[in-house]
């Protein structure tokens, strides 16, 4: 253990929830040694429960363990969905258990709020994957309410919702989302609605270049420059375009007819549900019902990650537990195994390299480019489509997803 490290973000956030605890109201008006509040309500909650079992964040040790627990827990969280897909050999969640000092330092060294909000997002995954929508989407703003990073899942949970369920039958999902928040935000919104919105959901916030993990390869005022910042939106919207329109669409209609109600499309297209077995025609590898969800919404969060104005070493959480799928939800010959996980272990690397070099920055592009390579092309349509099997006892739709 290391105090003077570990205190750097835990005393900060303390400080930051502890004017909550004395009264203020005001989000403003709530800072740390490291500046203002910069995180949604929720994590004023989940912290301030932190900070009172912790007699006011000053047994530290006590914290520790707590966040052992939350990593056993997230661990648990994220196997669970990979036992549901099915894609993933055994052998690779040794490296996820076992190979990463950075992770272990981000959940039990450092206690950051990131690992936090990733294992209430995997809690909501999980809910998906047993078509507990609803629950799924309370849990999922609950997330963002805690770290807005969960909003990069938040393009492919949308396109879930509208193959699922259509335009109308998505809307009272998406408004358990916002009402979550507006009930997590109240007592800010009710002394101060602006200072509330522009603190804890701001979008334009500037990073410090000193801490960037993925753009140290670039000169410091290109990194800083708006027009940068820009270009990088860009391209992650065009990259969820193009991931929607040709890899998440396997039906052979318009987009658009998303927006019906999924009874009345022409043709009807396979009812999205667990309980069965979803074959997606377009592509190489059909992929049962679970693992089509968990694809679309590791995807979704990969892309923002790859575009991101910056990684911080505590950001490698957004992804790390994803990365393995992201690499074997493809079709994997015998000699491919060891290159996915040579690719695990570059990255890693980089993860670990502080500070942060030309050569690592430019090598996690370099594996992130291979993975997105990997994912477009692993998925690519076939010239002759796939006719599924008939199955062999029909199953009920689960009352659960409604």
């Amino acid at each position: 253990r290391r105090p003077a490290d570990t205190e750097i973000d835990w005393k900060a956030y303390m400080q930051e929830v502890e004017g909550f605890a004395n009264g203020t109201r005001d989000y403003t008006q709530l800072k740390g040694d490291t500046g203002p509040l910069v995180y949604p309500a929720g994590f004023v909650y989940i912290f301030l429960g932190l900070y009172h079992a912790t007699g006011r964040g000053s047994d530290i040790r006590l914290a520790q363990y707590l966040f052992a627990g939350l990593y056993l827990l997230n661990l648990l969280l994220v196997f669970r969905i990979y036992c549901r897909t099915n894609k993933v050999p055994p052998y690779v969640f040794f490296f996820m258990c076992c190979a990463s000092y950075r992770i272990h330092s981000i959940f039990v060294l450092r206690l950051f709020n990131d690992p936090v909000a990733m294992a209430i997002l995997f809690l909501a995954i999980n809910l998906f994957l047993e078509e507990r929508w609803s629950w799924g989407c309370l849990l999922f703003s609950l997330a963002v309410s805690v770290k807005m990073n969960i909003l990069l899942f938040a393009p492919g949970l949308l396109f879930l919702l509208l193959q699922r369920f259509g335009l109308l039958g998505c809307i009272p999902k998406l408004c358990i989302c916002a009402l979550l928040q507006v009930v997590l935000g109240l007592p800010f919104l009710l002394v101060n609605p602006v200072g509330y919105l522009t603190r804890s959901f701001d979008l334009g916030r500037q990073f410090q270049f000193k801490w960037t993990v993925n753009w140290r390869f670039l000169p410091e005022e290109v990194f800083q420059n708006r027009v940068f910042h820009a270009a990088l939106l860009l391209a992650h919207l065009a990259g969820l375009g193009l991931f929607a329109l040709h890899r998440w669409h396997s039906s052979k209609e318009s987009i658009l007819t998303l927006l019906k109600d999924p009874a009345k499309r022409k043709p009807a297209s396979p009812r999205l549900t667990v309980n069965n077995i979803l074959w997606q025609t377009s592509c190489v590898c059909p992929l049962n019902a679970s693992a089509w969800i968990v694809f679309i919404l590791f995807s979704s969060n990969f892309l923002g990650v790859c575009c991101s104005r910056s990684l911080h070493y505590q950001f490698y959480v957004w992804y790390f537990h994803t990365l393995p799928y992201l690499l074997w939800c493809t079709p994997t010959t015998k000699l491919a195994h060891m290159p996915k996980v040579l690719l695990l272990g570059v990255i890693e690397l980089c993860w670990n390299t502080y500070p942060s070099t030309v050569c690592s920055s430019l090598s996690l592009h370099i594996c992130h480019g291979l993975i997105l390579l990997q994912l477009w092309y692993g998925t690519a349509p076939r010239p002759v489509s796939l006719t599924p099997p008939p199955s062999r006892k029909p199953t009920a739709t689960s009352k659960k997803a409604q």
